[in-house]
């Protein structure tokens, strides 16, 4: 049970300030009906779900929770409802709002008011509550970059906080000058919140870097795979690449035949993905398949040059650094005798099968994931 009696804490923290305020505004954004899929306060894998990172409505929590897997904790708290109504309350009048913000050199002076009183008792309201949501360990729209950060050094911040006839004066400040730049980052976010709604509460916020800008975008690169499929390193991001996959690749894209079949690019980027993508490499065990317009991509060089009047065949480059990284290399041999070539035909490092189906019946019955690169 919630209780408004905090007064220890409400001395330190006093009424919150607007912009932990404004965090909440879009906690339940994509919460107002059917399967949340934001994170859990403990276990997002638990029932009674959240929508975009707060509390929801309905289904389970699918995101990773704060403290690990588990039974979702708290979800449906005694603030539950009225907390939502009054976050949506916020976000929907928005343009009643009037914010300032003045930057200090340890942080922020904020005032956040209405000349609608109903809008400045909500904002006055919504602040005291998530104040207690912080005392608990109950964050919210931890899916937003910038926020998730700002919630692990509550701690270092000092919050001032007084209501005025139509809202709230906040004073938020830090000694550590790192959180002085998420204090002030996080103002103009709020701001945003202000100023735009519901349209900025649907965007992510990027935490900045030490010196008070925007950690740059990361940077492309071809872990494994030479000058082909290009990736970039998301550390942080859902679904990271897990040990030991085994994927099984079904290309039957076909290409100019004097140009790289793209579809072979995708398999590179798939590799370097594995390699590169997340937070750390992670091996897999991959196998292409060739059939349909792209069986004739696996002929050797004489034998493409002859087929299609080209000088030599694009894709054996790419094909041979696929197969330098392990990957198993197969061609229909049905679809390939269909089309005029010969099994002595195929470059030497790609084996032709009986036919595609049973390369794709035997590797799923061997545990491959089976991807399709059609048309």
């Amino acid at each position: 049970m919630y209780t408004a009696k905090r007064t220890s804490f409400l001395r330190l923290t006093t009424g919150a300030l607007v912009g932990f305020a404004f965090l909440s505004f879009v906690s339940d954004i994509n919460a107002q009906s059917g399967q949340g899929r934001g994170q859990g306060f403990r276990g997002g894998l638990g029932n009674g779900g959240q929508g975009n990172g707060g509390p929801g409505k309905g289904g389970p929590g699918r995101g990773p929770g704060m403290h690990g897997k588990g039974p979702g904790a708290d979800l449906h708290d005694d603030r539950h409802d009225s907390d939502r109504d009054v976050f949506q309350f916020l976000l929907t009048n928005h343009e009643k709002i009037k914010r300032t913000v003045k930057e200090l050199p340890n942080g922020v002076e904020t005032l956040t008011e209405s000349e609608t009183p109903e809008v400045a008792a909500k904002i006055q309201e919504h602040v005291e509550w998530m104040n207690v949501r912080i005392q608990d360990t109950k964050p919210i729209r931890m899916r937003d970059p910038l926020f998730a950060e700002i919630f692990k050094h509550t701690d270092k911040i000092k919050m001032h906080h007084k209501d005025t006839d139509k809202g709230v004066l906040v004073t938020e400040t830090s000694d550590d000058p790192v959180v002085v730049k998420l204090i002030q980052a996080h103002a103009k976010v709020v701001s945003g919140f202000v100023e735009r709604g519901f349209e900025e509460a649907m965007k992510n916020h990027p935490v900045p870097d030490n010196k008070g800008t925007d950690v740059a975008p990361a940077t492309p690169a071809n872990p494994i795979i030479p000058n082909h499929g290009s990736v970039v390193q998301l550390p942080n991001a859902a679904h990271q690449p897990r040990e030991g996959t085994k994927i099984l690749i079904d290309v039957t894209r076909g290409s100019e035949p004097a140009e790289l079949n793209a579809a072979i690019e995708k398999v590179a980027k798939y590799l370097n993905i594995y390699a590169g993508g997340g937070a750390k490499p992670a091996k897999g065990q991959f196998a292409v398949i060739f059939h349909g317009d792209a069986t004739l991509a696996v002929l050797n060089d004489d034998a493409y040059s002859a087929k299609f009047k080209t000088n030599g065949n694009p894709n054996l480059d790419l094909l041979h650094q696929l197969h330098e990284q392990g990957v198993e290399l197969f061609v229909c041999g049905q679809t390939l005798i269909s089309k005029d070539a010969k099994p002595e035909e195929v470059a030497v490092f790609i084996d032709t099968a009986v036919s595609a189906l049973t390369v794709v019946v035997n590797l799923q019955a061997d545990g491959y994931a089976h991807l399709s690169l059609g048309k």
